[in-house]
């Protein structure tokens, strides 16, 4: 079983590629992760283990280029879910998501070939606004849910009233 790469963060910000003993940037950790090559940024100084700073670091960076992948509706609603009873839930839900998004887009590459795009892009299209439907209703649900767990009445008499959910 292949090692992680390991990539060294010094105090001075810099990344450093132990394999090909060179500093990298952002851009170079994204080619690691688009090339699909398994890495680990350790600090140099705690030595712990900072991969998933420095991925949301490259995800931050690709935010402000072209255009985004998360609305800021979006990125506030998976901020609001920190610390929440559904953070567990959430985070699973986002990636697994992503991984069927990814395996349809595989399945239509291996049925219809290559030139396709147009195919891919339509049913991606489709698939994210189902996503956002869903995103939608659990975040409608969370925040029913948290809302009236805390509107208490001055007797202490909770004051839900009844709601449709579509999950």
């Amino acid at each position: 079983m292949n090692e992680s790469r390991v990539i060294k963060k010094y105090p001075n910000r810099r990344l450093y590629d132990t394999v090909e003993s060179r500093y990298i940037t952002l851009a170079d950790i994204r080619r690691l992760v688009m090339d699909k090559i398994d890495f680990v940024v350790i600090d140099k100084k705690s030595q712990e283990d900072i991969t998933r700073s420095i991925l949301l670091q490259v995800i931050a960076e690709q935010e402000h280029v072209g255009e985004p992948l998360m609305s800021q509706d979006f990125l506030s609603q998976v901020i609001r879910s920190y610390g929440g009873a559904m953070q567990s839930l959430v985070g699973s839900y986002l990636e697994q998501s992503l991984k069927l998004l990814a395996s349809q887009q595989q399945q239509m590459r291996g049925v219809m070939g290559e030139d396709t795009y147009d195919a891919i892009a339509s049913m991606t299209q489709r698939n994210i606004e189902r996503w956002r439907s869903a995103q939608d209703e659990i975040f409608k649900a969370m925040s029913g849910s948290a809302a009236s767990s805390t509107s208490r009445s001055r007797d202490g008499d909770a004051t839900e009233t009844p709601r449709e959910t579509s999950l």
